[in-house]
């Protein structure tokens, strides 16, 4: 067996994959969402570590199998998200800052001030934007007291939540191996896409110690082994990748052209450019797509839209129009259009495409015609509009025309969503039998690493489809639905 934990947004997960890449056991805990202030997304690491011991016990416990049975555990992550700690106790200097957190404008802008937005693009591949690792450090170190001095002194370490787990599990203050790999450190705005090495005078200028950054290692590796008590001691820790990049990685996405669109807490869509570099000239970003050791990074276009499902947890948690999350195909079923109704969730600004951090949530369109499940509906039809978003961003900086596109993620069971995106792109949609690609791809990593996959050419055979859905909407009624909607978008402008 492979253990790969999967450590999101809203939950950490341990699954276990056998040779066959089929799920033999799993087990899954929520973890607590902090919302301080508007604009403020934090996450407990003590909290998240916690959830890791205790979902890797379960999913063994589950399928009856000892520490023995596990040839290698594989870590993918929420990437982006920001933890700096103490290297001498363990302890968080504060709370994680989420990936959706927005408290860094205003140190995006300063930096902005010389070289816009795009200063450090042409080495990171990323614009400044509050999304990225970097500029959450650098608001950790500025405001709490005396962080900077000890960040300098080497006595604080940087990571993202990859680095955190990793650092634990091989024997924490007791001699934790500090690493990253190349696919989450892309995600700082520190790193040099060509020499997957970080860049000293872009962390000088952005305001983070290199004395703090991990080492920078290949996605499928042998870091270190586990120490950590309870944590599958003895077990080589073989495999890093970013949740997005796992996810392609899981889909046996490994030629130029082929990609995949995850939908999760948001939605990201991933492009394999092989050993190009793609400069993105609308909106997208470049970014490592893996790294395996010994041949040249391949890399990948990505578009990245913060909410998705979330936004089907705002409809649930903060309206309570829905009793659960999957209630809300029921509810959208009961009607046969979103009768009018746009629903823009720029609830922290938009992604891509367009990188509107002065954006805010929009709901337009509406009459005394719309009812709950025009709502319901158009809450769903906004997750695969921002993708059609992302798609014709694609097409236009790559010259790729998409064939069809392979989907994973909490929300490809609601076949409605799945069906109207087929209809919206024009092409078919397929869903692959393991639907958990983003596990799977850090337990693909983590076995390439110690020989339980011989090479890629398995990961292949593994995939096999599911389900398809077509396209059976007319063209002409398929572009007036996205022309709404673009119409839409621009009503959420220059409103922070």
């Amino acid at each position: 067996m492979v253990a790969a934990i999967d450590q999101g947004t809203t939950s950490t997960r341990c699954i276990l994959f056998d040779h066959s890449a089929r799920i033999v056991a799993a087990d899954q805990r929520e973890h607590r969402q902090f919302l301080p202030r508007a604009g403020w997304v934090e996450h407990d690491p003590v909290e998240i570590w916690r959830n890791t011991r205790e979902v890797v016990a379960g999913a063994l416990a589950r399928a009856d199998l000892a520490t023995g049975d596990v040839a290698a555990l594989g870590v993918t992550n929420q990437r982006e998200t920001t933890v700096v700690w103490d290297r001498a106790t363990g302890e968080p200097v504060a709370p994680a800052i989420v990936w959706q957190d927005t408290r860094t404008q205003s140190i995006c802008d300063q930096l902005a001030e010389q070289g816009g937005t795009g200063r450090f693009r042409d080495r990171t591949g990323l614009p400044l934007a509050t999304y990225f690792a970097g500029p959450k450090a650098r608001w950790l170190l500025d405001a709490v007291d005396g962080a900077r001095a000890r960040a300098e002194r080497g006595e604080l370490a940087f990571g993202t939540i990859d680095s955190w787990l990793v650092w634990n599990m091989s024997g924490g203050t007791d001699g934790g191996v500090h690493v990253t790999d190349a696919t989450n450190a892309s995600r700082t705005l520190l790193m040099d896409l060509g020499r997957l090495a970080w860049v000293p005078e872009i962390a000088d200028e952005i305001g983070v110690p290199t004395a703090m950054l991990p080492e920078i290692r290949s996605s499928s590796e042998v870091y270190a082994t586990c120490r950590a008590r309870g944590v599958l001691p003895g077990v080589p820790i073989a495999g890093i990748l970013g949740d997005q990049h796992a996810a392609t990685f899981g889909q046996a996405c490994l030629a130029v052209g082929e990609g995949k669109n995850t939908y999760g807490t948001g939605n990201f869509l991933l492009l394999n450019t092989g050993g190009e570099r793609v400069r993105s000239e609308h909106g997208l970003l470049t970014t490592v797509c893996y790294a395996l050791p010994g041949q040249d990074p391949v890399y990948a276009l990505e578009g990245s839209i913060a909410v998705t499902g979330s936004l089907v947890q705002w409809l649930r948690d903060n309206l309570g129009l829905i009793g659960t999350a999957a209630d809300i195909e029921t509810l959208a079923r009961t009607v046969d259009d979103n009768g009018g109704a746009y629903f823009v969730p720029a609830f922290s600004g938009l992604f891509a495409p367009h990188w509107r951090p002065d954006a805010r949530g929009a709901l337009v369109g509406l009459t005394r015609f719309v009812n709950r499940g025009h709502l319901a509906r158009a809450v769903l039809e906004a997750t695969a509009f921002q993708t059609r978003e992302v798609v014709d961003a694609m097409r236009a900086d790559s010259g790729v025309e998409l064939s069809a596109l392979k989907v994973d993620g909490g929300m490809v069971g609601n076949e409605l969503l799945m069906q109207f995106q087929a209809d919206l792109l024009g092409v078919p949609v397929v869903r692959p039998v393991v639907a958990e690609t983003t596990a799977l791809g850090a337990a693909y990593a983590a076995g390439l690493a110690v020989g339980f996959w011989s090479s890629t050419e398995e990961i292949r055979t593994n995939w096999s489809a599911d389900r398809e859905w077509r396209p059976a909407m007319p063209q002409d009624e398929r572009e007036r639905l996205y022309a709404q909607w673009r119409k839409a978008v621009t009503r959420t402008f220059d409103w922070a």
